[in-house]
């Protein structure tokens, strides 16, 4: 019996050819097929690196029908490795339904490291990357992008260049000092990253809109007053209860979502009533 094949989640660069890694070569040259959004674009990489590999199109539009193409064939013993246009695949590219697929009929998925044009953009950002949000495509709906700007996380999400001064303006009209990065061609000979606050970035992408592929990172939401209030009110009966301060705000941060350094901060600076 044939033994089973595998799939690799080869992620490509996101603008720069030389950020492919020693093992996405290794594994482009030693696959059977590649799967890939756009074989033109693919083709390119492999030309500039002597790769030699059969080559089939996996995209939006025939996702789910060359899934099960290659999931027959890696049950043969095919090994498939899967790239996308830029970036590592299933990140806003096509992928999650193969591998969806091979998990369900037990077939190995191996993903390789790479490079990631969300990650690039909120190291860049040098906006707080322990808890972070990325959404993707930043909501189109006024309402929807109000609703996730609540968010206490970094918020990382790429943006059409048409649309960057909107976006920026929304944001300003609620919180104009809310810290935000615009990181442009990342990689690529023109890169540029600009960090500022919602107020003043939305003024200077109404007067000219940026080129390129865009990410907006977008500093978390502070903690509105409403919010400390309650909250420090039962970190005081904790404390008062005998309860240590520092252990105590962070009890009552995981209950509220306010940050434990907030609240012991408030707790420390604010005499009890």
């Amino acid at each position: 019996m044939t033994s089973a094949g595998r799939l690799i989640v080869c992620p490509t660069p996101i603008g720069n050819l030389e950020d492919v890694t020693l093992r996405v070569l290794s594994a482009l040259r030693e696959a059977d097929v590649v799967a890939c959004e756009d074989t033109r674009r693919t083709r390119v990489l492999l030309e500039r690196y002597g790769v030699s590999a059969k080559l089939v199109s996996y995209h939006e539009h025939n996702e789910r029908a060359r899934a099960t193409q290659l999931i027959e064939r890696m049950q043969n013993g095919d090994v498939v490795a899967l790239v996308s246009d830029a970036g590592t695949p299933l990140v806003s590219d096509p992928g999650f339904v193969l591998v969806r697929a091979c998990v369900g009929a037990g077939l190995a998925v191996e993903v390789l490291p790479g490079p990631s044009a969300a990650l690039s953009a909120l190291v860049a950002s040098a906006l707080p990357a322990d808890t972070w949000t990325f959404v993707g495509y930043l909501p189109r709906k006024r309402g929807d992008f109000v609703t996730l700007l609540r968010a206490p996380e970094t918020i990382v999400g790429f943006e059409s260049p048409n649309r960057v001064a909107a976006s920026l303006g929304v944001l300003a009209s609620i919180d104009p000092s809310r810290p935000v990065a615009v990181c442009r061609e990342l990689t690529k000979i023109h890169e540029e990253v600009v960090r500022g606050n919602a107020g003043e970035l939305a003024e200077r992408y109404a007067a000219e809109p940026p080129r390129g592929e865009v990410v907006l990172v977008i500093g978390g939401a502070p903690a509105t007053e409403p919010e400390l209030a309650p909250a420090l009110a039962a970190l005081r009966k904790l404390v008062e209860a005998g309860a240590r301060p520092r252990p105590a705000s962070s009890v009552v941060a995981s209950l509220t979502g306010v940050k434990a350094n907030a609240l012991y901060r408030a707790l420390m600076e604010t005499p009890a009533e």
